[in-house]
């Protein structure tokens, strides 16, 4: 495994100066964010100009990581696949199709993306929806040896009642979107977000987890109850809520700091299991990857 980061956290920096930092601070890869153009949202960045890439920008990308002693792990273009547009959906889908092209030329084995939702449909629906989008974009990258790889991001902001925006959020969906040809980007704070104990997560996975990103997560206190565990109590006086079907709160975790703790959802676990993710913050970029 090699400690990586994602370029998108410094959207403002040209990839050759994000390379130089990140190879003066220890990093051994990057997550090349590879958007059509930089906008308003904080997690996109165009570092790579995929749409327009031919021999001279290969060679000149190739000679920058070459230089930099850097490895490109994956390209980054986490949006809205099954965007309710048509329009924006093929728009997307373009686009995912230019990165991949990219990624043949480079010698780049994964582009992680979102599967997406259309708000106005249920799960259920759009995963019927999906099944029609991602096969031949799967096909596609393929024929160019390339994996799709879907991170795990709740995506909440992409729908308007706050539900999942990403129907790639719970493990009960993973089998599915692997069935699809789909491998996974695993990102164990949103699972943290949601109460489930992600270091149970990678057992059974461990075949489709092809990359993987982490954050520091800040512990809110005032949300322990009177056991140290995040969450409430449940009726059979568990500390760690594993009897009647607590989990931990979601109001328990910010942004960063040193990692909490969360009961799990699967009925075989040990309950409060701390966090694997922990990551030391320093000065600088603090968003990271790693290859798996």
């Amino acid at each position: 495994m090699k400690l990586g980061m994602l370029t998108a956290c410094l959207p403002s920096w040209p990839l050759e100066r994000i390379g130089r930092w990140a190879a003066s601070a220890g990093y051994e890869a990057l997550e090349v964010a590879v958007w059509p153009a930089t906008g308003g949202r904080d997690f996109e960045a165009a570092h790579l100009p995929v749409a327009d890439f031919g021999a001279r920008e290969r060679d000149q990308t190739l000679a920058l990581f070459d230089k930099l002693g850097l490895q490109l792990s994956a390209f980054a273009y986490y949006e809205n696949n099954l965007h309710p547009d048509p329009v924006r959906r093929a728009q997307i889908a373009a686009h995912l199709r230019h990165a991949i092209d990219a990624a043949h030329l480079l010698g780049v084995s994964y582009v992680g993306t979102f599967i997406g939702r259309d708000p106005s449909g249920s799960v259920a629906a759009n995963q019927r929806a999906a099944e029609q989008v991602f096969p031949p974009l799967v096909d596609y990258a393929g024929e160019r040896g390339v994996k799709l790889m879907i991170e795990n991001c709740v995506m909440e902001g992409w729908h308007p009642d706050g539900y999942p925006g990403n129907i790639a959020y719970s493990p009960e969906l993973w089998e599915w979107m692997f069935s699809l040809g789909l491998y996974l980007n695993w990102d164990p704070s949103h699972l943290m977000w949601i109460g489930i104990d992600p270091v149970e997560t990678i057992r059974p996975y461990i075949d489709r987890i092809v990359h993987a990103q982490a954050k520091d997560v800040e512990l809110d206190e005032r949300a322990r109850n009177r056991f140290g565990c995040f969450g409430i109590v449940d009726k059979g006086g568990d500390p760690c809520g594993r009897g009647g079907g607590a989990i931990a709160s979601r109001a328990a975790a910010r942004s960063t700091g040193p990692g909490w703790w969360t009961a799990s959802t699967r009925p075989d676990s040990a309950g409060c299991c701390r966090s694997s993710t922990r990551i030391r913050s320093g000065a600088g970029p603090t968003s990271r990857s790693c290859r798996g």
